[in-house]
């Protein structure tokens, strides 16, 4: 499955303004926005996004809140899986399950944004384990009974640590349970190697910037680029490709400022509503939209269109129609990149195709009716 980050520029411009983008780590600049310093193309797979962020393709995000970062594409992202899982059942669910599985999906997010917070903050704590380890040697040396546990005691660190939404979800998940052990100890070994580090322990100071700066330095040089690690959140979150350069944002934004993040609930209400309101409407609008897709698929296999592309259709036709404050354009736009990233070859041309007939013959007869996008969160 493709990252569906594109080629960067060196502005990522709002949306609004006609000047798209393909990267979801990067809001559009009314919003915050980011700044890319080169130019980068990723393929498909994990090893690209390592590559990335050694290669600093990636840099900080522009302070701006957790609900911001989280876009309506992320969203989309979550209704389409949703919808899809419940295709798979050949619409056999019960009541309310719709929600829930939609629901599992975002706490999937939830969990592996404060997996990424943890493991980070174990990383830092070590060196009080490293210290204590060497110190009971039968015999230590002078070295090792000198271990430097700064980093042990870092502000921003005992700010995640102390933060009462992170230790709810630290205990109720587990997430000691999933640590590599060898792997945390192995990764603080490289971090005790670095110029970095040496640098930070040497300075006798509490200064909030180098107090950040090592954290982030762990994360972006020491954790992303790491195919072990990469490997490791494959294996325990199955939504690691959907949600890396996501996770990416919401952690550096968190370690800017951490006091604006609340971890039991990583959606705003309005994001929260949107995810419910377009699960339920291409739900309960199932047998319309359909109605409008199939006479346009003449020209096409209709056993051989794939049962995802089906599902963007049905939701695009439904922001169309039901969603008064999205513009036509970004609709479009968004389920062409989602037919691209997550269907077959071909999807992003068919879906591109179709929205555009549907939307054409809509406008025609008036059923369009949109408001002002003003404060439209894309």
């Amino acid at each position: 499955m493709l990252f569906p980050f594109g080629y960067f520029n060196d502005v990522i411009y709002c949306t609004n303004s006609g000047k798209r983008h393909h990267c979801q780590v990067c809001i559009p600049l009314c919003q915050g926005g980011f700044l890319i310093q080169d130019k980068f193309s990723f393929s498909n797979n994990s090893q690209a996004f390592s590559q990335a962020a050694s290669e600093k393709t990636l840099i900080l995000p522009i302070k701006i809140n957790q609900a911001q970062m989280i876009s309506r594409r992320n969203i989309r992202v979550k209704v389409m899986q949703t919808l899809y899982s419940i295709d798979s059942l050949n619409g056999d669910t019960k009541p309310g399950e719709p929600a829930i599985i939609l629901n599992r999906k975002i706490e999937q997010t939830r969990n592996l944004y404060a997996y990424l917070i943890y493991f980070l903050t174990e990383i830092a704590r070590f060196a009080e384990q490293d210290a204590v380890q060497k110190a009971n040697k039968h015999l230590p040396s002078a070295n090792d009974l000198a271990v430097n546990t700064k980093i042990s005691g870092n502000e921003l660190l005992w700010k995640i640590l102390e933060d009462q939404s992170f230790k709810k979800v630290v205990s109720e998940v587990h997430l000691d349970k999933m640590l590599d052990r060898d792997l945390l100890k192995k990764i603080y070994n490289q971090l005790v190697q670095t110029t970095f580090y040496t640098e930070y322990i040497e300075d006798q100071s509490r200064d909030k910037k180098s107090e950040k700066r090592i954290l982030e330095f762990i994360f972006t040089d020491l954790l992303l680029p790491n195919e072990d690690f990469i490997n490791h959140l494959e294996e325990n979150f199955i939504n690691w490709d959907d949600d890396a350069e996501l996770m990416l944002a919401l952690v550096l934004n968190f370690l800017n400022k951490p006091v604006t993040t609340s971890f039991t609930d990583i959606l705003s209400k309005e994001k929260r509503e949107f995810a419910q309101s377009l699960l339920e409407t291409v739900l309960s609008k199932s047998e319309y939209t359909l109605e409008l897709i199939k006479p346009k698929l003449k020209n096409w296999d209709a056993d051989r269109i794939a049962a995802l592309d089906l599902i963007i259709l049905q939701m695009g036709v439904c922001e169309f129609l039901y969603f008064e404050t999205i513009p036509t354009k970004v609709t479009i736009n968004e389920y062409i990149d989602l037919a691209k990233a997550y269907s077959t070859v071909q999807s992003g041309q068919f879906v591109n195709g179709l929205l555009d007939n549907i939307h054409k013959e809509l406008t025609a007869e008036q059923k369009i009716h949109k408001k002002n996008f003003k404060n439209s969160v894309l």
